[in-house]
């Protein structure tokens, strides 16, 4: 089963490609609906990297603990008809909690300047589920999808090193 999104955000394809890449970005997103904290002791990594296996617990609201989940990242680039195409996939699988019923856990971004607007980015967001849940559990991650889609387009200005001068530069 598969979910997508397909969103033009607020920001350089760049500052996507980071925040994509930064654990505290990411949780985030999910905040305040959806806690993600470490499972190891030293914390989040300061980035995501590709082969790495990262452990952590989800929570929501960060009092009911909805299980862990191993991230697993790997990064590819490819074309399309505009240019290239950054994809960030994590295909760790959920450990623990009403997810782990799941035995595909497949989530893919893809980041590219947005067409005829390189300021904004194109976010293509993909997630493929499977296993004896996946048609059960298919609504409650879609409704997070879309809670993402809207927490994505919020934050996405906040992803500049420097908002103030890329607003400036933009508006000349």
């Amino acid at each position: 089963m598969r979910i997508l999104l397909k969103l033009v955000i607020d920001c350089d394809a760049d500052a996507a490609w980071r925040a994509v890449h930064s654990p505290r970005a990411v949780a985030e997103l999910y905040g305040p609906l959806m806690d993600l904290s470490p499972l190891d002791p030293q914390g989040l990594p300061t980035t995501w990297e590709p082969g790495g296996d990262v452990p952590v617990q989800l929570a929501l609201a960060g009092l009911v603990p909805m299980g862990r989940q191993l991230i697993h990242v790997s990064d590819r680039i490819t074309e399309d008809a505009n240019g290239a195409v950054r994809i960030f996939r994590d295909s760790g699988i959920p450990l623990t909690g009403p997810l782990a019923s799941l035995d595909v856990w497949d989530h893919q971004m893809a980041i590219s300047p947005a067409p005829g607007d390189p300021a904004k980015t194109l976010w293509r967001d993909r997630l493929v589920i499977g296993g004896p849940t996946a048609l059960a559990l298919w609504p409650l991650l879609w409704t997070t999808w879309q809670w993402r889609a809207t927490r994505i387009k919020a934050m996405a200005p906040t992803w500049a090193h420097d908002p103030e001068l890329a607003r400036e530069q933009t508006s000349d």
